[in-house]
């Protein structure tokens, strides 16, 4: 490494000429300031490398004489430099999986709902608690792209502990089994949980379900048989006494091949259209 001692400059403080200079040895660099000498090991977040950077230097103050890989270095310095890459690069480089999402959404619905002990899930809180919750789940990642093999939701998971879970699953439950048997994912995403479900499905329910501890109404979105939204509502025995035979009328004609029936509150649920010719 080439190196000069300037003694005279222009003062320019970006591009200086230097006007009076002389070549200096490192080797007498090192001599002359052995005292002041300095090994360094640094692990630090690379934003252009998108991954952690762990070398082993020797410097005089801010020069750099020597700089090394460093392949052995500790575990934990790489994954709390790991956790620094996460907060540049936002949580949306975690792999937010479907399933991580929703139990995200559970546990700060059932928090805003007055659970106030349970752990905090907006993102600015999880961005500044990640020493806590996602440095043990980091183990022997050092790049942006070995974040896609974490799994976000056991991560999540480890942070209520027995009791809350039990409370969780109790209050707000992740699904919610239709009369037919169907499992229906309650998404607590929106301004109240909602489930959607295809009519026939819901057929000889008479007591509309709730989450919560104050007994929250879910939001129903009644699909046709082809899936599409035909109706939403919070009370499914108004709905049968009163809209359902609108719904029927203008959707008996389209599926023909399906039960609609005067009292839906007495019918048996189906997910089965009738045979053909019936």
């Amino acid at each position: 490494m080439p190196l000069l001692v300037a003694a005279d400059l222009d003062g320019d403080p970006c591009e200086a000429t230097i006007r009076l200079a002389l070549p200096l040895a490192e080797s007498d660099l090192r001599s002359l300031h052995a005292d002041r000498l300095a090994r360094v090991e640094v692990c630090e977040w690379s934003r252009r490398d998108r991954a952690v950077v762990a070398r082993q230097r020797l410097t005089l103050g801010a020069l750099v004489l020597e700089d090394r890989p460093w392949p052995d270095a500790p575990p934990d310095r790489l994954a709390t430099a790991l956790l620094a890459g996460v907060r540049d690069l936002g949580l949306d480089v975690l792999p937010w999986t479907p399933a991580a999402r929703r139990f995200a959404a559970r546990v700060a619905w059932l928090k805003a709902s007055g659970e106030a002990d349970l752990p905090d899930f907006t993102p600015d809180v999880l961005l500044a608690t990640l020493q806590d919750w996602l440095l043990p789940w980091v183990g022997g990642m050092s790049r942006a792209s070995d974040l896609a093999r974490l799994d976000l939701l056991a991560a999540f998971e480890a942070r209520l502990d027995r009791p809350a879970r039990q409370r969780l699953d109790r209050l707000a439950p992740a699904s919610l089994t239709a009369p037919t048997g169907t499992t229906l994912a309650i998404d607590y995403g929106g301004p109240q949980p909602l489930v959607s479900v295809r009519l026939q499905e819901m057929f000889g329910l008479t007591r509309h379900p709730t989450v919560g501890a104050a007994a929250v109404p879910l939001v129903i979105e009644l699909l046709s048989p082809a899936q599409r939204p035909v109706q939403t509502t919070a009370d499914l025995p108004g709905f049968w006494a009163s809209s359902y035979a609108d719904v029927r009328r203008d959707l008996r004609g389209r599926y023909p091949r399906h039960p609609w029936p005067e009292d839906p509150a007495a019918a048996p649920p189906t997910r089965r259209a009738k045979p053909r010719g019936t």
